[in-house]
């Protein structure tokens, strides 16, 4: 058995013994009403002063943590105890569990301190009693009898990825008709890379009052948060079970991540409720409804939701209702395709707009996208500049700043373009003569023909022109890490990027210019596909992209 280092005992006999009798007990949190598994939630470890009815140590640990658990509590409780009692140790210990009693006589026994058992604890017993019934009052996230099919369905969509072939604006109608509820439209989330799941709303006014105010004001957080607490829906998320710092450098994507590592979330946000992430038993019973007619109206047209234009389908299926106290045991649900709906979405966002609209707006004409500028055999990569060798840069080549950037992460992101000499001097001066850079940009790109999905990377000049530097294969790995890292380093700059420009493409520095071989530095914002608003840009058999 372990005992103290004499040392720890000689300083535990210095405290003053006072004559009182103290309880201690271990217990699981979990009240006995509640069906979760109290390994989950771990065990309560409490010390009370039975004389003078306070509290003098308390922790939470594990449930497999051995018993010297709480003796380091009682060393807590004796020296470092709870306000307002003072340092000390008792006369006497009285606990309810004779395998903790035998246990603390062989710890303390050089402390002078009686340990006794009783089959009750007075205080401790009412102490627990209240714990119990903040417990019993606490609304679960899921109601209890649906949590499990719940978290099921929340999976099998995971595994379905309806964000690999649905945009946010491709509405999907799901007509319930029970519940006081009519139709939902379903909005997924995730093919952005960004957020993972599919916000249900009650009402098209609801989606498009949202549409409407993030496309108005997508600068203002404030405005953003409020647009967001208006919404009227019902939501599912995914997370990462593994809770990580989120300023981490290296900001991992969740398709990523094998299935035990995603944590599902359910809730609802309404205006007059704000968001919270519980649901009542008829919302978990429409949200269940909702989540299994979308799991079978994706694997019934899986093939039809990957065509290029967002096709007219419906189907209707009958959904059997669980643990249903109802006369019903299922309900039909209609599940629909919104092709107009989808075209006005996009319309709003500026997807599909003239060109005297797009000059008007200050976005570039989708025909002007081109894709000469970069040297074709020139070597290509997405990377990082430290701040130190930025400073460098910044006074050694042909700079092109574009605002004051702060330092914060390993450094600037960049794009680096190598190629020839007389190349990279062209390169350089054709960008200067036309005003300058003014972002980079990363833009969904497809090929209607042999299916194929690209990330295709635009340069946007200051006189608004776009022009391609490099198509990369969506499911490229190696350009999939380099993106996950340009959007952190991205983010930790708060916008800001750069292109660098060097010779040597034959040299024996290929693939790694050195500083010698750098000619040019333009500093840029970085923009996301919904900044660029231009949806997925698509090959045409002329090879233009349109």
């Amino acid at each position: 058995m372990t005992s103290f280092n004499r040392s720890t005992s000689r300083r535990l006999k210095k405290l003053t013994q006072i004559p009182s009798v103290w309880e201690g007990d271990r217990r699981p949190l979990s009240s006995p009403s509640q069906h979760s598994d109290s390994e989950e939630k771990g065990e309560c470890i409490l010390w009370v002063d039975y004389s003078q009815g306070v509290v003098r140590g308390m922790d939470v640990v594990a449930s497999d943590i051995g018993p010297e658990a709480i003796v380091r509590t009682l060393m807590r409780a004796m020296e470092h105890p709870h306000s307002p009692a003072r340092p000390a140790r008792p006369q006497r210990i009285v606990v309810k569990d004779r395998e903790i009693q035998f246990y603390l006589r062989g710890v303390l026994q050089d402390l002078d301190i009686a340990i006794d058992y009783a089959p009750e604890l007075p205080l401790i017993d009412e102490l627990f009693r209240g714990f119990a019934d903040i417990l019993d009052s606490q609304t679960p996230d899921l109601p209890p009898q649906y949590a499990q099919i719940l978290r099921e369905k929340a999976f099998a969509i995971w595994q379905a990825a309806p964000w690999e072939f649905l945009e946010e604006q491709q509405i999907l109608s799901i007509e319930i008709n029970k519940w006081d509820v009519g139709t939902l439209y379903a909005s997924v989330m995730g093919m952005l890379g960004m957020e993972y799941g599919i916000l249900f709303y009650r009402s098209e006014e609801s989606l498009k009052q949202f549409r409407a105010a993030v496309l108005t004001d997508e600068e203002s957080t404030e405005h953003l948060e409020e647009a967001f607490l208006k919404q009227d829906c019902l939501f599912l998320t995914f997370e990462s079970a593994d809770e990580t710092d989120e300023d981490e450098d290296e900001e991992e994507d969740l398709a990523d991540l094998p299935l035990s590592e995603i944590d599902p979330t359910f809730g609802n946000i309404h205006p007059l409720e704000g968001l919270r992430s519980v649901l009542y038993d008829e919302e978990a019973l429409v949200i269940l409804v909702a989540i299994e007619s979308l799991i079978r109206f994706i694997r019934d047209h899986r093939r039809h939701l990957h065509e290029d234009i967002f096709p007219t389908l419906s189907r209707r299926y009958r959904i059997a209702l669980p643990h249903s106290e109802e006369s019903t045991k299922s309900v039909a649900v209609t599940v629909s395709t919104m092709p107009q709906l989808a075209a006005e979405l996009e319309d709003m966002a500026g997807f599909d707009v003239d060109e005297d609209d797009m000059e008007n707006l200050g976005l570039p004409n989708f025909q002007s996208l081109q894709d000469d500028l970069i040297p074709e055999d020139s070597f290509l990569s997405l990377g990082v500049v430290s701040w130190e060798m930025l400073e460098y840069l910044r006074k050694g080549v042909s700079y092109h700043p574009s605002g004051e950037i702060k330092q914060v992460g390993d450094g600037l992101p960049v794009i680096l373009i190598q190629t020839s000499r007389p190349k990279a001097k062209t390169l350089i001066e054709r960008i200067e003569a036309i005003g300058g850079l003014k972002a980079i940009c990363f833009n969904p790109g497809a090929d209607p023909f042999d299916g194929d999905r690209y990330d295709l990377g635009l340069l946007q000049t200051q006189n608004g022109e776009l022009f391609l530097f490099g198509e990369f294969l969506d499911e490229d790995p190696v350009h999939v890490e380099a993106r996950k890292k340009w959007n952190q380093r991205c983010k930790n700059t708060k916008g800001y990027c750069g292109l660098i420009i060097a010779k040597g493409l034959t040299g024996a520095s290929r693939g790694n210019p050195q500083l010698r071989d750098m000619m040019a530095l333009f500093e840029a914002r970085s923009l996301s596909p919904k900044d660029l608003g231009l949806g997925t840009l698509k090959l045409m058999p002329q090879l233009n992209l349109e």
